[in-house]
C-alpha cells in the first residue's frame, strides 16, 4: 500500500521532477507534488511524495530527513491527515446583519 510522506523545508526552485528523482534512490514513487501559492505561483516550500510501500517509505525518511535538497535541508516524515480548519473571518451566508434597508440604527435623517 502506498504511504504519503510530507518534505518540508524545499527550495523554491525544487520541482516535482526533482523530488520524484531523489527519493526513487529508496523505491518506487508513486507521485511527487511541490504545494504552490495560487496568487504567486511559486512553492510554498514544502510538498509531498507518495512511496509505492511501508518499507520505501520508512527508507525515504531514513535516507533524506535532515539531509540536503537543492541547498536546502529538509524534513520528511509520514504525512498526517488533513484536519478540518476553524472557520475564518470574511464574508459568510448567514445570520449576522444590520445596518441594511435603514434597519440596525445610525441617523434617522438618512432616508
Amino acid at each position: 500500500m502506498a504511504k504519503k510522506l510530507f518534505v518540508g523545508g524545499l527550495s523554491y526552485e525544487t520541482t516535482e521532477a526533482t523530488l520524484k528523482e531523489t527519493f526513487a534512490k529508496a523505491g518506487t514513487v508513486e507521485s511527487a507534488t511541490v504545494i504552490i501559492d495560487k496568487i504567486s505561483g511559486r512553492s510554498k516550500g514544502f510538498g509531498f511524495v507518495e512511496m509505492s510501500s511501508e518499507e520505501e517509505s520508512q527508507k525515504a525518511v531514513e535516507m533524506f530527513n535532515g539531509k540536503e535538497i537543492d541547498g536546502r535541508n529538509v524534513t520528511v516524515n509520514e504525512a498526517r491527515p488533513l484536519e478540518p480548519r476553524p472557520q475564518r473571518g470574511g464574508f459568510s451566508r448567514g445570520g449576522g446583519g444590520g445596518g441594511s434597508r435603514g434597519f440596525g440604527g445610525g441617523r434617522r435623517d438618512r432616508y
